[in-house]
């Protein structure tokens, strides 16, 4: 599987992507420019945080206009993994790959620490390597990372499974129903605000996110898990 980690202008945590799928599991990826309009050879699509455009307007809000956008959103049509933490998340949902909108902590600061997540389904290609409610622990580092949507959306992410992610413990930014992360209906897009990246070496101190990482690269989806 070939991966590529987008790269736009203030994107700081591509290096920790990058790192993560070579130096760690072994993977083939590259930096794809968001002035480049083509993910032809890739297999899937990473989007890495930080503060694209210097998260002028709004996180994401200048991003998900980029050229590479359109070949993003074409290669989540086909069905093909995307993937984005914190501000990668931001953008997926600025560009419509994802129901909903990140606004700011309740808090109105930036919250960095290790924050307790309960994996809510474990029936995707991104999770299939962990037990379905199980518990792991994942980095955050965001000042607008709390999860937004109307009632109607909010159901519809509950009863159609979406929700793969939910903070237990505390909440750190007031995100309704806990949520950390979500899929579109399909479940070939993941946005989490949590890092995974950050969690995959014992040197890090955590390797709760390195089995996200090979879920992915495992690429069978227990044939899709439909």
């Amino acid at each position: 599987m070939k991966v590529a980690v987008v790269v736009f202008p203030g994107s700081n945590c591509d290096i920790d992507l990058y790192e993560a799928l070579t130096s760690v599991c072994q993977a083939q990826a590259e930096y794809v420019s968001y002035q480049q309009d083509n993910l032809s050879g890739f297999d899937a699509v990473m989007l890495p945080g930080g503060f694209s455009y210097g998260d002028y307007l709004r996180c994401g809000a200048i991003a998900c206009f980029s050229k590479i956008m359109p070949a993003i959103k074409a290669f989540a049509e086909a069905g093909k993994p995307v993937f984005g933490t914190c501000n990668g998340f931001q953008i997926l949902t600025e560009a419509g790959l994802l129901p909903g909108a990140l606004k700011r902590n309740d808090s109105l600061k930036f919250v960095c620490k290790t924050v307790g997540l309960k994996v809510e389904n474990n029936q995707t290609i991104f999770t299939q390597l962990y037990q379905q409610a199980e518990q792991i622990k994942l980095p955050i580092a965001h000042a607008d990372g709390s999860y937004y949507a109307d009632q109607a959306t909010l159901a519809e992410l509950e009863a159609n499974h979406q929700v793969v992610f939910r903070y237990v413990g505390e909440n750190p930014n007031g995100s309704l129903h806990e949520i950390a992360g979500i899929t579109n209906r399909r479940g070939n897009v993941l946005g989490m605000m949590p890092h995974p990246e950050r969690a995959v070496e014992a040197l890090l101190g955590n390797t709760d996110g390195l089995r996200l990482f090979k879920s992915l690269l495992t690429g069978n989806l227990k044939e899709a898990i439909n």
